[in-house]
């Protein structure tokens, strides 16, 4: 009962995260039973059916292959969403662990991980992604792996930063003269330190991983057909923007929606933990 009462406390207090929680629990929620919220096959092709104007049979309308629209969007919510959280949990991984190892141990380490980082940092970003994702071929895999490879820079020089801060206190001063072990001081001390910081930073990406996986498949590099995928179906329906506007009108609404609201939690979250306040 207390903890039930703690809860609601905290929903009170906090009522801008509670809401955008709820809202970000919905979306997780379509993904996860999206064969059940679909009206259709959202790969069964009637062609006699394509680019119908939304109705109460298909409240999306249809697509240039007769696929229920509605039923895709669904779908895509499953497939945008988890590309858009593997990525962001592979890139806080991979670039904070290379971050802290930089800063705690310097050095050649040091020099050696941020020039890497420089180097990256120094080509446009989605431009570089493009390249290799063209150079891997086009997949959503390979798109994945595209914006993993230029966006770890970020954690990585965010986890270096908060190292550096943190590194000559006195308590890990007293923690090496009591003899800690290096990977005891990493795990209980640095990424305890660290982690909380870079964990809001990782949620307030999660609707820009989204925007960069949908723009990598909208120029053909990401999701290929017949995945359903949201920054595809946009690409599919430009050409039908004229005669079938609901074609992509419904997908980039999907996208918009998703994408306000991970970002709107992840400020909120931020606003709630704001770890770097004292």
């Amino acid at each position: 009962m207390r903890d039930i009462q703690k809860i609601l406390a905290f929903c009170k207090n906090h009522k801008q995260f509670t809401v955008f929680c709820i809202l970000a629990l919905v979306i997780i929620g379509t993904a996860v039973f999206a064969p059940f919220i679909a009206t259709h096959n959202p790969y069964e092709a009637v062609i006699a059916n394509a680019e119908q104007e939304p109705d109460a049979k298909h409240w999306f309308g249809t697509d240039k292959l007769g696929r229920d629209l509605f039923s895709r969007v669904i779908y895509g919510t499953r497939t945008s969403l988890t590309s858009a959280l593997l990525l962001v949990v592979i890139t806080l991984f991979i670039g904070s662990a290379l971050g802290t190892l930089a800063g705690y141990f310097g050095g050649v380490t040091d020099s050696v991980i941020m020039r890497i980082s420089d180097m990256m940092i120094s080509f446009p970003g989605l431009v570089l992604a493009i390249a290799i994702a063209g150079i891997l071929g086009p997949s959503l895999l390979n798109a994945v792996i595209a914006i993993v490879a230029v966006s770890w820079t970020k954690y990585a020089r965010l986890a270096r930063s908060l190292v550096l801060r943190i590194k000559h206190k006195d308590y890990m001063s007293a923690a090496v003269l009591t003899g800690s072990k290096t990977g005891y001081i990493l795990r209980n001390y640095i990424c305890k330190m660290t982690m909380p910081v870079l964990i809001v930073t990782a949620a307030t990406d999660i609707g820009t991983m989204m925007l960069e996986i949908a723009a990598l498949s909208f120029l053909g590099f990401g999701a290929q057909p017949p995945t359903s995928e949201w920054g595809m179906m946009l690409n599919e329906g430009r050409s039908y923007l004229q005669t079938a506007p609901w074609m992509m009108f419904f997908p980039g609404l999907a996208v918009f929606i998703v994408v306000a609201v991970f970002n709107l939690l992840g400020d909120s979250l931020r606003d709630i933990l704001d770890p770097l306040s004292d």
